[in-house]
């Protein structure tokens, strides 16, 4: 079952999505908010599987609680304003819905994310042998097998990463986010905006940046905590 929250300070919205929600098999709406601070405080003790918020809303907006969030759901902006779509985006939201949302562009998101699932627990199958473990990657025209046990660190470039491997980088069109979903929790951890890093290759560290190999990547102030909690 999929646990939905819904943030949108518009009544109408939230009853749509909601309809929308109800006539899906294994989609639950556990609650409603139309404000982003009681939203923040009830994600602070309770997980749902993807968030439905709204942008421009009083007291607090959907990027700020966006970005205040250390732990995020998959999130689905939901605004009748297009121009912040690429905020949104360097926030890595899962998906993007122009108010008023039509019944077919909410069906296409959500088939876009029952896909991400299926390769998410596909992925997860192989995380029992990590050392078998791969992800076929595309560079340029060929599709590039990556055992997940080679990859030292990711460095995200927007719709791009570049993948530093023991055998060496590459370009791979992809987002962060979705390399974050897919990676397993106990080898990799993100380290900052830009850098994942896979732990047992971290060779040293200081407060503010590690090493790995002859590379130093820097720490981000929110991920420190992450970190910390799985190198000691």
């Amino acid at each position: 079952m999929n646990h939905c929250l819904i943030i949108d300070d518009e009544l109408p919205a939230r009853e749509l999505i909601k309809m929308y929600l109800e006539n899906l098999p294994d989609f639950e709406v556990v609650k409603t908010f139309d404000n982003a601070v009681e939203g923040f405080v009830y994600l602070q003790n309770h997980s749902v599987d993807l968030l439905f918020l709204d942008i421009q809303m009083p007291k607090m907006t959907g990027l700020e609680l966006l970005k205040s969030l250390q732990k995020r759901p998959k999130v689905i902006m939901t605004t009748a304003f297009r121009e912040y779509a690429v905020e949104g985006f360097e926030l890595e939201v899962f998906d993007y819905l122009v108010k008023p949302i039509s019944q077919d562009r909410f069906l296409k998101t959500i088939s876009k994310y029952l896909h991400f699932q299926e390769i998410t627990q596909s992925t997860a199958s192989n995380k029992s042998n990590y050392e078998d473990a791969y992800i076929f990657f595309k560079v340029g025209k060929e599709q590039i097998k990556v055992f997940l046990n080679d990859i030292l660190y990711i460095e995200g470039l927007k719709d791009y990463i570049k993948l530093f491997t023991c055998h060496g980088m590459y370009v791979v069109y992809e987002r962060m986010g979705y390399m974050e979903a897919k990676l397993p929790e106990s080898k990799f951890v993100r380290i900052h905006k830009s850098f994942i890093i896979a732990v047992d290759k971290v060779y040293s560290y200081t407060n503010d940046c590690i090493k790995i190999g002859n590379q130093k990547l820097p720490i981000g102030r929110i991920y420190k905590q992450g970190f910390l909690n799985k190198i000691l």
